[in-house]
């Protein structure tokens, strides 16, 4: 079976790559080129995956998604903060990138599957109906970002390091395998985001447009002015220079008046929440369902009863009030270990309905 294999320079593809070669696979790298420092020097994606390459053996393909990645992950980011939200660019990153385009690139060279570094589990049933779950290593379970994916897509996917107990273990296969980025630490950022400094980002030459304006408790109160919406985010306490007789965290940002609303910490919790763009792994037929959800990448799995409305929406209560709801970001339904979908967060409720 001949396989392509995200190949972005880290030690996870790489470890990927080696594990389906030593399994007898015939295996192609691929790496992306999204934005420019990716793929030019010394430590660069492309550069370390045509090393990993060079040393397996392997032929090594550079995919040119940069104008792609520009439309549809970078200028939609800058204008979800435009609008107040916080957005997740990986996870439209996988959508539209990663399982959109990439997994068209391995097809046209040849491939019958992808495979990726992700720390996820595929199952497969005997009707062939796939499963999306969570990886064994909990702590670097990634399937929060994957919850796009449909079931077409899955069925051309295979995620080699889902059954791997610890990183520690990937970079001991990195070691025996000779990999030369056995030690290359793993990436915490935004790729495009030089430093992981959004705010320089967002102000640098991306068009955004002057959002300064006023801070104001929910009870209407001026506090003070801000430098910018786009600097705060829902359930934020710190960098607004305002004093209260008790501490304050952002509650809503208001992008229409450029306002801040902060309140004290009982109003950051919420019952529910509203969704929009919801997608499944698998059919779904049933409108209302229980089932689990986490509303954040760092956030444990919550009981939660979902309500699916017309036009690709979604009601969602939970069991118990959820802290710092923020629109931009993505609920995801578990059943278990099972990703079910999920969906973009439009508002928090802040009554029952």
């Amino acid at each position: 079976m001949k396989i392509a294999v995200a190949m972005s320079g880290g030690v996870d593809s790489s470890v990927t790559a080696a594990l389906l070669i030593q399994q007898g696979h015939e295996v192609i790298g691929i790496t992306m080129r999204l934005f420019e420092p990716c793929t030019t020097g010394s430590g660069s994606a492309a550069h370390d995956a045509a090393l990993v390459a060079a040393h397996l053996g392997i032929p090594h393909h550079l995919a040119e998604f940069e104008p792609e990645f520009r439309e549809l992950i970078i200028n939609d980011f800058i204008a979800e903060y435009g609008c107040g939200h916080t957005p997740n660019p990986c996870v439209r990153c996988n959508r539209y990138i990663k399982f959109g385009l990439l997994l068209d690139k391995a097809r046209e060279l040849g491939a019958d599957l992808l495979a990726t570094g992700h720390y996820v589990r595929k199952t497969v049933d005997s009707d062939g109906a796939c499963h999306l779950r969570m990886a064994r290593n909990i702590r670097k379970d990634q399937s929060y970002f994957l919850y796009t994916l449909t079931q077409p897509r899955l069925a051309q996917l295979l995620f080699p390091l889902g059954d791997c107990e610890s990183k520690d273990d990937v970079r001991r296969l990195a070691r025996e395998f000779g990999l030369p980025v056995a030690e290359k630490s793993d990436s915490q950022e935004v790729c495009f985001i030089p430093g992981d400094d959004y705010v320089a980002f967002l102000e640098g030459n991306n068009g955004l447009a002057d959002t300064r304006g006023d801070i104001v408790h929910l009870n209407g109160t001026l506090l003070g002015r801000h430098r910018g919406t786009h600097r705060y985010t829902i359930g934020q306490r710190k960098g607004m220079g305002i004093a209260w007789s008790e501490p304050l965290y952002v509650v809503a940002i208001e992008t229409g008046s450029k306002r801040v609303v902060v309140a004290e910490q009982q109003h950051l919790f919420a019952p529910g929440l509203l969704a929009t763009d919801l997608s499944w792994v698998a059919g779904v037929s049933e409108t209302e369902m229980a089932c689990s959800c986490k509303i954040r990448y760092r956030h444990l799995p919550v009981a939660c009863h979902v309500r699916i409305r017309d036009g690709g929406n979604c009601e969602v209560l939970f069991e118990q009030v959820q802290k710092s709801v923020t629109p931009g970001q993505s609920v995801v339904f578990y059943q278990g270990d099972e990703v079910l979908g999920g969906a973009r967060i439009v508002s928090a409720l802040r009554t029952q309905q």
